[in-house]
């Protein structure tokens, strides 16, 4: 829990939630994890077409919850406060850095979505998919 919360959004109790619902990391890969709580788009397949539709919503509810609530808060500016420095402080330092990296990432992708001129909820949607897979990677962390 507390290399997840080298990542912006995430408090002790969202990552305590996190840790029990999806139990053991190891099963998944940071592609896979967004399937598992339904993040991922929709496809209608038929000959040559493909179309992309909205996300699943299969896989777990209060996950997915967890996320899409979380990804709120990379839209604001990334700037690392006294917070998360003393979340980084209790953390590893490969965490740390994966972490700045993830929330570096994450920020820049809103801006993206803003400059297109994505609805907020769609951005924050694929905000939280791919919060999932940066969580993965920090959740499968060897102890040092």
């Amino acid at each position: 829990m507390r290399w997840l919360g080298c990542l912006r959004g995430l408090s002790s109790l969202t990552g305590f939630a996190l840790a029990v619902e999806i139990g053991d990391w190891d099963r998944f890969t940071g592609a896979s994890i967004g399937a598992f709580v339904g993040l991922t788009s929709a496809e209608y397949s038929s000959g040559t077409s493909r179309t992309l539709g909205p996300i699943t919503k299969n896989g777990n509810r209060h996950v997915r919850r967890l996320l899409v609530e979380a990804a709120w808060h990379h839209r604001a500016r990334y700037r690392p406060g006294k917070v998360m420095r003393n979340r980084w402080a209790r953390a590893s330092a490969a965490a740390q850095a994966r972490g700045d990296q993830g929330n570096r990432r994450l920020h820049q992708r809103w801006v993206s979505f803003l400059e297109h001129r994505k609805r907020d909820t769609v951005a924050n949607t694929a905000i939280a998919r791919e919060m999932a897979g940066w969580y993965w990677p920090l959740a499968t962390l060897e102890q040092p």
